[in-house]
């Protein structure tokens, strides 16, 4: 589908691109300790483009770009906080960033890696997962390209019907939940999180306004359960994983 890898060594993140950069704003849950693995050493992070900095710092406080922001004082002690990244949304804002610094040209990038999250484990979450993540960035870009492309996203991996159903995200607007249908399982299931990011993302970092960008992220680790009818996650990944599964089923084809 002609997309480009984004670079994804980085677990260890800032609280200003993990959250700020994505216009989420510094009271938000997610932000808070039971959610978020927060680094002791270091702590903190101190280099930011500055001018960048400050156009987040406006827009959450006071506005812009059609919104009224958030209205509250933002802090940049808060952006300074090292974290283990929660999604690598994060790259995506980087490479957005150096997108708009670069010159912009239409852009397609995907990644895979492993994400963070201070969550109890059961059967269905793990403390850490993996996050397939893809953006579209071009001009003139609609709810209607998002849609086409994740139903061609979605059938690569076998997926053949969908339905998209309403949510809220602080960083995309309009934000749809992805649900598939299983025939293994014989129902409807959330699939993955998708939207358009919002002007008061894309703006700040320097991208045109006429500029538009569609994305959409799921988990790995859900798709793979289906596919190979495993119904504890613990199974799949982890210390608990039996070596005998890993050496007998084949190489994980998702449909293709």
């Amino acid at each position: 589908m002609g997309f480009q890898e984004m670079p994804t060594n980085n677990y260890v993140e800032s609280s200003f691109w993990n959250f700020d950069s994505l216009f989420q704003p510094q009271q938000h849950p997610a932000r808070d300790a039971h959610d978020t693995f927060f680094l002791t050493s270091p702590a903190t992070s101190d280099t930011f483009p500055e001018d960048y900095l400050q156009r987040v710092k406006a827009v959450h406080e006071h506005g812009g770009y059609g919104s009224s922001g958030y209205g509250y004082r933002w802090k940049r002690s808060e952006a300074q906080k090292n974290l283990l990244r929660t999604h690598t949304t994060a790259v995506s804002s980087r490479m957005l960033y150096k997108l708009a610094q670069e010159g912009f040209k239409p852009a397609k990038y995907f990644s895979i890696d492993r994400v963070f999250r201070n969550e109890a484990v059961d059967r269905t979450h793990l403390a850490e997962f993996h996050q397939v993540e893809g953006l579209v960035c071009d001009r003139g870009l609609t709810l209607g390209h998002l849609i086409a492309t994740l139903q061609e996203f979605f059938s690569r991996l076998g997926m053949k019907e969908l339905r998209f159903k309403p949510a809220f995200n602080p960083y995309t607007e309009p934000s749809m939940e992805i649900f598939g249908y299983s025939p293994e399982l014989g129902k409807w299931m959330e699939v993955g999180n998708s939207g358009m990011f919002r002007p008061e993302m894309l703006q700040p970092m320097g991208l045109p306004p006429d500029v538009n960008v569609i994305a959409w992220g799921l988990s790995l680790e859900r798709p793979t359960m289906i596919l190979y009818g495993i119904d504890n996650i613990r199974d799949l990944f982890g210390h608990k994983v039996s070596l005998s599964m890993v050496k007998t089923n084949p190489i994980c084809r998702m449909g293709l």
